[in-house]
C-alpha cells in the first residue's frame, strides 16, 4: 500500500513537492486555504539550483518561453524620471530567468497529475495529532483523516508550524517593513510594454510594474511591529490608510485607493523564519514555511528593488 501524504499549501513548494512525492510513489493529497491557485503577485526569478530542478521537471524552456523583460525607472514625486535602467542585463543577474509568478505556478501545476494527486482547495487543517504509526488531521471542513507523512509548505504564517513547533513568534526576525499589493491595472503612468516604476521618500516605496496586459501595485513602509491579523484584511487596509492617506505624492492616492477596493489584496511583514529543526517526528517544513526571508530575497522584480533600494538605504 502507498503511503499516505498530506502536504499544506498549493504554490511553488507545495506543487513541487507534490510533483516529486507522487513521482516516488507517495498517494499525496494537496490541501489549499485558498479557493483556487493563487496568481497575483509579482514576477521571481529562477535561478541556481532551481534551473536543474524545473529541467528535470521538463518546464525549463516553457519558463524560458514566458521570460519577463522589463524595464525600470526611478521617478520623482511629480512621475518625471530620475533614473532608467535594466534589472535583467546587470552581471549579476545573467543567467536567472525572471517570470510572472502566476505563469510559474500554472506551469508547475499542470505537470503534476490530477487523476493521481488529489487536491482540496478552500480548505485547512484545524489540529494534527502525531501516533507512532500516523498522523491523524481534522480539517476546518470536512470530515477527519489520516496520514502517514505531513509536510507544510503554507508559507510564511504556516499554520503546519503553529501546530507542530509553536509560536511564529518563536522563530520570526521582523524587518520593521510592511508591504501590500494589488492589481492596479486602470492606473495610467505614460508608460507602456514591461516597465516598472518607483517613487521613494524617507521610510515610504511605492511601486507600479506594468506587465503583458495588466499591471500590480505596491506600497511599503517602515513601521514598529504592529499587532495586527494577516487573516483580517479590513484592518490590514485600515493600517494602508494610516500610513498613506494623507500622502499626495505621485500615483500614491490611485494605489491606496486600489488597494482600499480591492478584494484581492495582499498584506505582509517583511520578516525571516528561523528553525532549529524543520522536522519533527512524521511532520517537516518546506519553502518560507520552514526559512522564509520574506519576499525581499525572493530575486523577483520588486524583491530586488525593494532589497537594494529600500531596506539597506532606508529610503
Amino acid at each position: 500500500m502507498k503511503k499516505q501524504v498530506l502536504i499544506s499549501g498549493a504554490s511553488f513548494a507545495g506543487l513541487t513537492l507534490a510533483y516529486w512525492l507522487n513521482k516516488y510513489g507517495y498517494e499525496v493529497t494537496v490541501v489549499e486555504i485558498g479557493k483556487g491557485l493563487r496568481k497575483g503577485g509579482s514576477p521571481i526569478d529562477v535561478r541556481g539550483k532551481a534551473l536543474d530542478v524545473v529541467k528535470e521537471m521538463g518546464i525549463l524552456q516553457k519558463i524560458k518561453d514566458r521570460e519577463f523583460i522589463h524595464t525600470d525607472e526611478i521617478v520623482d514625486a511629480k512621475g518625471d524620471t530620475l533614473s532608467r535602467f535594466s534589472i535583467n542585463a546587470m552581471e549579476e543577474y545573467l543567467g536567472d530567468i525572471e517570470i510572472h509568478r502566476s505563469d510559474l505556478v500554472e506551469l508547475i501545476f499542470d505537470i503534476v497529475p490530477k487523476k493521481e494527486v488529489e487536491f482540496i482547495f478552500g480548505n485547512s487543517i484545524k489540529t494534527l495529532i502525531q501516533h507512532e504509526d500516523g498522523i491523524e488531521i481534522s480539517f476546518e471542513k470536512g470530515e477527519n483523516r489520516s496520514f502517514d507523512f505531513v509536510f507544510g509548505a503554507d508559507g510564511t504564517h504556516s499554520i503546519v508550524r503553529k501546530l507542530v513547533f509553536g509560536a511564529e513568534e518563536n522563530f520570526k526576525k521582523f524587518f520593521g517593513v510592511y508591504f501590500a499589493f494589488t492589481k492596479a491595472d486602470h492606473i495610467q503612468t505614460g508608460r507602456s510594454g514591461n516597465t516598472g516604476i518607483v517613487y521613494r521618500e524617507l521610510g515610504k516605496q511605492a511601486v507600479i510594474y506594468h506587465f503583458k496586459d495588466g499591471a500590480n501595485a505596491i506600497l511599503m513602509f517602515r513601521a514598529p511591529e504592529l499587532d495586527w491579523n494577516y487573516r483580517n484584511t479590513e484592518q490590514q487596509k485600515q493600517i494602508l490608510k494610516e500610513y498613506f492617506g494623507n500622502n499626495t505624492n505621485w500615483k500614491i492616492p490611485e494605489i491606496l485607493d486600489s488597494m482600499l477596493h480591492s478584494d484581492d489584496l495582499y498584506f505582509d511583514e517583511a520578516n525571516q523564519i528561523h528553525m532549529p529543526t524543520w522536522i519533527k517526528g512524521r511532520v517537516a517544513l518546506v519553502g518560507d514555511a520552514a526559512h522564509a526571508p520574506s519576499f525581499f530575497y525572493g530575486n523577483g522584480y520588486k524583491s530586488r528593488i525593494a532589497r537594494r533600494d529600500f531596506v539597506s538605504k532606508g529610503a
